[in-house]
């Protein structure tokens, strides 16, 4: 015995033959650049509408303020 389930070993003779070609899917080193680049994209999204809120506040402030001659 090797210390794993039986189930274990079945998941990553797919995720093998999935990588090598074998068999159709979604390669893990792909897979893993993916989930990199939505958690990249997601962060984007997020430091962009802090951005668009904290230029909304700034133009508003701007505004608001007395008009210099």
């Amino acid at each position: 015995m090797i210390g794993c389930s039986g189930h274990t070993l079945l998941e990553w003779v797919k995720k093998a033959e999935v990588n090598s070609g074998k068999r159709a899917g979604v390669p893990t080193e792909l897979a893993d650049r993916l989930k990199a680049l939505e958690r990249e994209n997601r962060e984007l999204r997020q430091a962009n509408e802090i951005l668009r809120k904290a230029s909304a506040y700034f133009a508003q402030a701007e505004l608001d303020r007395p008009f210099k001659r």
